[in-house]
């Protein structure tokens, strides 16, 4: 007879194909009746907190919902950092754990639902009789809100019998957000007149321009405006046409490009928070551009926006780019009048810094031209995410995912590279990180080396110390002792568990990237390089917090 927990792995797999997870007690009967009786697919990592970073980089990388699994207790305790994370990034999954039997709780439970609430996720407890559709609920609830969502199994119930699995009624799912009534009706018109009589028109558009699937909209909207474009880091590549694109915003960007960007007399951002990085903390436009917002969110996010118009990026693009057919404007011709390779061109670095360390600027250079052109850039949080940023360049906005810089931590790397790689099979999957994140990261290097195999890599930029806190604090003179780490030989940890480390001092050590890009991934071992670089070569975006906390 099926048992509660085989209700609750059933109903899963008909909406999810992948779980990533760490086995306990309190999530044993569900992972039994998971590889028995679905035809999900579970890969096993070493950190409860890493199956809810491969969970979260699995949908980033393919816009399809995951699910990660912890024990009650301690496990899930392992997932807050992670969990964290992903309500920060707005990114739907299923964390399903353990938890207190229903008598209540013993000496080693913790209050999981307060806990869950407090970072900011809910909580949904499984019962005997209703674990099929609670299961559909929490799918519901994460797909409609964007968030992670927790599915708890009282210690007590996991295994009672439950009868036959019923079939649960389908997840309903809002539709696009239409801009409601006459005063966006309204906005959307006196927009469209701005638009059709500026001259210098800007684009901006971010990772909810992506997820709406607003490039096609965008890119006509650019078209009849004759609008330079940019993206905010999570949203490159959004727009079709890359000849007017100026790449990325805020610290990232080029000075060129930036410099132009604060020449628009009208911006109009789609689906983009406007966090301090993007808005190059205040001095992104000029005091006179007209700035308009357009998100779901419920009213603007920056004081620097003069307008906001609540809807889906794309319904608005279009609505847009209509009422500019009836108006019978034509494009403003700015951007034909400039240009974008001299504006985005990057700084080159030496080969080696005064210390005798590679430049880092060299190393991200020359990695950027060996890569293979099929690939995912994951990157954990620390200062080195300037440089994958601005030398390598991707294909699109799910090419490039960032896990921990919402919540701005650490240590979330390599357990991004199984739920990247699983989630894109095709691609290759680049990971970069820091000596400290990748420390705290290291139980999932296995995980990443065993998953990914030849069709996975990092870069470890090992330089000693914790970057950002020497750039910001050690420099406003704290103690720096604290702030370094003994040079640890990563090329080693790579081999241990069945990769293959290169330990990179020169550029000239970079030829093994080139040997292994041209080999047929299937002949291949995951390579990690670790590259020595010098801590004093400061990435432009951390000048630029440098600079406002100085």
């Amino acid at each position: 007879m099926p048992t509660v927990s085989a209700h609750v792995a059933t109903t899963l797999a008909r909406h999810i194909d992948h779980v990533f997870g760490v086995m306990g007690n309190g999530n044993a009967y569900f992972l039994d009746a998971l590889e028995r009786n679905t035809d999900a697919s579970y890969t096993a990592v070493r950190h409860e907190a890493g199956a809810v970073v491969a969970a979260d980089a699995h949908f980033r990388a393919s816009g399809r919902l995951a699910a990660a699994t912890a024990t009650y207790g301690a496990g899930f305790t392992n997932t807050l950092t992670a969990l964290a994370e992903a309500v920060q990034a707005h990114v739907p999954l299923i964390l399903v754990v353990g938890d207190e039997p229903t008598s209540g709780p013993r000496p080693w439970d913790v209050d999981q639902i307060a806990m869950a609430s407090a970072v900011g996720a809910r909580t949904y407890t499984v019962g005997r009789a209703d674990a099929a559709a609670t299961t559909v609920i929490a799918i519901e609830h994460a797909l409609s809100y964007g968030v992670p969502t927790v599915l708890a199994i009282p210690y007590d119930v996991a295994r009672l019998e439950a009868g036959p699995v019923p079939v649960a009624p389908e997840p309903v799912l809002p539709g696009p957000l239409q801009p409601a009534g006459p005063f966006s009706a309204a906005a959307i018109r006196d927009l469209a007149r701005a638009l059709a009589g500026a001259k210098r028109p800007f684009l901006l558009a971010g990772r909810g321009a992506h997820l709406a699937g607003a490039g096609e909209a965008l890119g006509a909207l650019a078209d009849r405006t004759g609008a330079v474009t940019a993206s905010t880091a999570l949203g490159r590549s959004v727009f079709p046409d890359a000849r007017y694109d100026l790449g990325v915003t805020g610290g990232f960007g080029a000075d060129g490009a930036m410099a132009l960007v604060h020449e628009a007399d009208v911006a109009v951002v789609f689906g983009a928070s406007l966090n301090q990085f993007t808005m190059r903390f205040g001095d992104l436009f000029a005091p006179s551009t007209r700035v308009v917002q357009v998100d779901i969110a419920p009213a603007a996010t920056h004081p620097h926006v003069g307008g906001f118009i609540r809807g889906d990026a794309g319904v608005v693009a279009a609505a847009l780019v209509g009422e500019l057919d009836a108006l019978g404007a034509g494009p403003s011709g700015w951007r034909e009048s400039i240009d974008v390779a001299a504006l985005t061109a990057r700084e080159h670095g030496d080969e080696l810094a005064a210390d005798g360390r590679l430049d880092p600027r060299s190393v991200a250079e020359r990695i950027g031209q060996l890569l293979p052109a099929d690939r995912v850039v994951v990157s954990d949080g620390g200062h080195f995410i300037g440089w994958a940023n601005m030398y390598w360049p991707v294909a699109s906005p799910d090419r490039m995912i960032m896990v921990g810089t919402a919540f701005q931590a650490i240590g979330q790397g390599f357990p991004s590279v199984p739920g990247a790689a699983i989630a894109r099979p095709e691609s290759t999957i680049v990971l970069t990180t820091g000596d400290g994140g990748g420390l705290m990261a290291v139980a999932d290097l296995e995980s990443a080396v065993r998953v990914a195999g030849g069709r996975g890599m990092a870069v470890v930029w090992n330089d000693g110390a914790y970057g950002a806190e020497v750039n910001l604090y050690g420099l406003k003179g704290l103690a720096t002792a604290p702030m370094l780490i003994p040079e640890v030989n990563f090329a080693g940890l790579a081999d241990a568990v069945g990769g293959e480390g290169v330990v990179v001092r020169t550029l000239a050590d970079l030829d093994r990237l080139a040997a292994w890009a041209a080999t047929p991934a299937s002949e291949r071992p995951f390579l990690l390089l670790d590259c020595r670089i010098s801590p004093h070569v400061i990435a432009p975006y951390q000048q630029e917090i440098i600079r406002v906390n100085s």
